[in-house]
């Protein structure tokens, strides 16, 4: 039987899954740790804080009622939206739910009327970049970093809308 999605705004508790699924998947694969879970909580509290209504909205995926993945646009500034923290849970793999919402997300950003949608990804990310290409971003700056215990390679991809 194949399993079918759905997506909806998010609501209260769902930053704490958010984070906390995040935090273990990107310890789990890559041994990212103590220090993606502080990005992590640092990008969901702002969020919640300093939520602006028309130009912001975090999306969830939902397979039978459980969370299957996530992401958020944000106002990056310069009339910029930020595509931020997608994921999809392992189990949801496969059913379209990360292009679904990448496309939630293009969709928005054009609505709100920025001029630019930009994220940060890493070179190790495969699947989510072959998203970000599907859905017309392209690579505008690379860069090795350590913030996560061990050299990676940052990428940043942007499109204008």
């Amino acid at each position: 039987m194949t399993q079918s999605h759905t997506i909806r705004t998010f609501r209260p508790g769902d930053m704490g899954l958010v984070c906390s699924r995040q935090a273990i998947l990107y310890d789990e694969g890559y041994g990212w740790g103590r220090p993606m879970e502080a990005l992590l909580g640092e990008i969901t509290s702002a969020f919640l804080r300093n939520f602006k209504e028309g130009r912001e909205q975090c999306w969830i995926a939902e397979v039978d009622g459980v969370m299957a993945g996530s992401i958020f646009v944000t106002d990056g500034g310069d009339n910029v939206a930020k595509l931020r923290l997608l994921y999809v849970e392992p189990f949801a793999r496969g059913l379209g739910v990360g292009g679904a919402l990448v496309s939630q997300v293009v969709g928005f950003a054009r609505e709100a009327g920025y001029d630019r949608l930009q994220l940060w990804t890493h070179s190790i990310l495969t699947s989510a970049r072959r998203l970000y290409a599907a859905a017309g971003m392209e690579i505008v700056a690379t860069e090795v970093h350590h913030a996560f215990g061990k050299p990676e390679q940052g990428e940043t991809w942007e499109m204008r809308l």
